[in-house]
């Protein structure tokens, strides 16, 4: 009796440690694992529209054009139109005609 009584109590101080030790380490792992990369500014994309369209024969078709593209991108190029080259995202979105979307 006092036999199992130890084996018991063993086993139980075992599973005790094992189960102090597995948490330590998933602690650590999360303390020590990379840290999520921090996201880019974003931009007002309100006034960066504004500029990028001023010129524009269709203004208010230009700025909503240029909002969803900039949401979606978080960037505009710069002047009035041309220099995708600064802004790659912003110069592959088409519509479903295949022409380009951000202006």
């Amino acid at each position: 009796m006092a036999f199992s009584k130890a084996l018991a109590s063993s086993l139980l101080v075992s599973m005790l440690i094992l189960h102090l030790a597995e948490s330590d380490l998933v602690i650590k792992t999360t303390v020590d694992g990379p840290s999520p990369s921090p996201s880019p500014p974003h931009i007002d994309c309100d006034s960066e529209c504004d500029r990028r369209c001023k010129l524009s024969s269709r203004p208010r078709l230009c700025k909503r054009a240029c909002g969803t593209c900039c949401a979606r991108c978080n960037c505009v190029p710069s002047g009035t139109s041309g220099h995708y080259d600064e802004c790659p995202c912003y110069a592959n979105m088409t519509t479903h005609h295949g022409r380009h979307k951000c202006p």
